[in-house]
């Protein structure tokens, strides 16, 4: 296996996911599983059964567990945190399914070139302190052919949208509120504009992107090319 290089950089903007923070998130987002188990379904209609899967700051691994349930892929989740890293590996043991998760950097993913069927990075693509390194590093994993898909927060989210995002949750009242806040003063603040998305792949090999919106955001199609 690739090393990925040593830098000074970090890797990540805003607030570490370690400790307390990660179990607080990890707790909070449980509550979407719907949202997981939905996006999950989507993918698998794209793979093969022998189809190599990364997932890119995967968190607590709900949607690389839940992909696993479907079928007899070869998945793995790449993350920059510790307890997240055993957090989702304890979490695939407890499902019963074969997840791989390891500890890294998005943007010096530590796989050879071409090694990957399908990229999907869900929530945390605007937390990368280098975005265009990371797509870079993605579409070098992929194998000639392969898509990516990144799912995240828009800039132009309204606070209507945030509001009803935070309600399905159905979280406490404390819980409720500090979601609401992060996502209005701090997730949105780091989040991307379409545009913004159109020139970081322009920027790459990957060239253009194919970009859904949803009230809260996007998804992101990208392809490398054969």
């Amino acid at each position: 296996m690739l090393k990925p290089a040593k830098t000074n950089r970090k890797a990540y903007r805003g607030l570490g996911m370690e400790g307390m923070v990660a179990t607080w998130y990890a707790k909070n987002t449980a509550k979407l599983s719907a949202d997981f188990k939905a996006n999950a379904r989507r993918i698998a209609t794209l793979l093969t059964p022998d189809a190599r899967v990364l997932e890119v700051a995967p968190g607590p691994g709900y949607l690389a567990i839940e992909l696993a349930r479907l079928g007899p892929y070869r998945i793995t989740g790449l993350d920059i945190s510790r307890s997240f890293v055993r957090m989702a590996s304890e979490a695939a043991t407890q499902a019963g399914v074969d997840v791989d998760f390891q500890l890294g950097d998005a943007a010096a993913i530590p796989f050879p070139e071409s090694r990957f069927d399908f990229v999907v990075c869900r929530a945390a693509f605007k937390n990368f302190s280098d975005p265009e390194a990371a797509l870079r590093e993605m579409h070098r994993v992929l194998k000639p052919g392969g898509r990516a898909l990144i799912i995240d927060m828009r800039r132009d989210a309204t606070d209507e949208a945030i509001e009803a995002t935070v309600d399905d949750m159905q979280l406490g009242r404390v819980d409720a509120f500090l979601t609401r806040f992060t996502f209005k003063h701090m997730l949105r603040r780091r989040a991307y504009s379409r545009d913004e998305f159109q020139q970081l792949a322009a920027r790459t090999a990957f060239g253009r992107a194919e970009i859904e919106e949803t009230a809260l955001g996007f998804g992101v199609w990208l392809r490398r090319p054969n």
